[in-house]
């Protein structure tokens, strides 16, 4: 008769071995006997008791025989999901209804158990209040004694990718007071920035967006752009992206330097009104992501040429880097050129802006 201890010890281990009934054989006859988590068609991890998760080269796997169910995909687009038995160099995947889905291992890309699977689908269809990555940027410097400076630059990205469609949105403000001139704002420039990507198949895709600015070194009160139109993925993988644009937009700007009026008033003051000005223009350019071990580069061209008069277009140039410190703060470096064939009378055509500090990214 079995003691109660050694009925206990008994227990445990069957109730173990129901645990982690996936079993690997390995070429030179070693077994892993665990839970099988995810395959990417070059490896597997297989969740074990002992070593935690181990990772095996699949061209190091005689077999392979599970009792849990796995999500199974094959090139071809071919998917099915039940227990799995790898063997001789085949794969087949019994589910509980239909036919089997069978293979040779190389035709294998992607194998995930049922949380591993489920976690998938909530990244590829993430709701509203998930899934945003980006971050915050903040810069600061002070000068006294002979001069009197101050300069704030912030900055806010954040993006929602799901997996046929993309919602990003930018903040950049930079304010500069000069306290010993007059007027005391050298430079005052606030733009926001929104974009929905929308996938038609896997390299054409339909954009939407708004810019806005303004920008007091050109006495922009307030530019307002509405575009739409297509754009092609020139290169999409994981660490590189680039993307072309074709498209037109609705700009409306308004500009605070307009001739001086006397209105009717008493005593009479003498008012400016400003300049406002509507087309419609193209919007023509690239945009470009590179991700290295340590670093993120962005950049960003984008040409509005006007429709209406084609003698004028406009410019604008950003090329961002951020580069880790740990894992969620890194050194922020932004340029950006901003050129407009027509600015107002007393303004320069270009605005050269660079700016550096801290970033601190977030994700959901």
């Amino acid at each position: 008769m079995l003691r109660s201890s050694q009925t206990l010890a008994l227990c445990s281990l069957i109730f173990c071995g129901m645990m982690y009934a996936d079993q690997i054989t390995l070429n030179n006859g070693d077994r892993i006997t665990g839970k099988i988590a995810t395959s990417d068609g070059k490896t597997v991890v297989i969740h074990t008791k002992s070593a935690g998760d181990v990772t095996v080269n699949l061209s190091d796997i005689q077999q392979i025989t599970t009792d849990q169910e796995l999500h199974v995909e094959m090139k071809g687009g071919k998917a099915a999901t039940g227990s799995l038995t790898l063997q001789n160099g085949n794969v087949e995947v019994t589910p509980k209804s239909g036919s089997p889905l069978q293979g040779p291992v190389a035709n294998l890309t992607v194998m995930r158990n049922g949380t591993e699977e489920a976690a998938y689908e909530k990244s590829q269809h993430p709701g509203f209040l998930h899934g945003w990555t980006g971050g915050v940027n903040a810069g600061f410097s002070l000068a006294r004694g002979n001069s009197s400076i101050e300069n704030l630059a912030l900055g806010l990205t954040a993006t929602h990718p799901t997996a046929d469609s993309k919602l990003s949105a930018t903040l950049n403000s930079i304010n500069t007071q000069n306290n010993l001139a007059t007027p005391s704002t050298a430079a005052n420039l606030i733009e926001g920035i929104l974009m929905y990507n929308h996938d038609l198949n896997p390299k054409f895709f339909a954009f939407v967006g708004g810019d806005f600015m303004s920008n007091a070194l050109q006495d922009l009160d307030l530019r307002q752009v509405y575009e739409s139109g297509f754009g092609y993925h020139a290169i999409k993988s994981d660490n590189t992206t680039l993307d072309l644009l074709f498209g037109a937009n609705y700009t409306h700007e308004t500009y605070s330097n307009g001739p001086f009026v006397t209105p009717v008033t008493v005593p009479p003051t003498y008012v400016s009104y400003g300049v406002t000005n509507r087309f419609v223009a193209l919007s023509l350019g690239d945009q470009l992501m590179q991700k290295t071990k340590s670093t993120v580069i962005n950049q960003s061209l984008m040409v509005y040429p006007d429709m209406s008069d084609t003698g004028q277009y406009r410019i604008e140039f950003s090329l961002a880097t951020v580069t880790k410190i740990s894992k969620w703060l890194g050194w922020q470096n932004q340029f950006s050129d901003i050129y407009v064939s027509n600015p107002p009378v007393g303004t320069k055509k270009n605005d050269v802006i660079f700016t550096t500090g801290l970033n601190v990214s977030f994700s959901d």
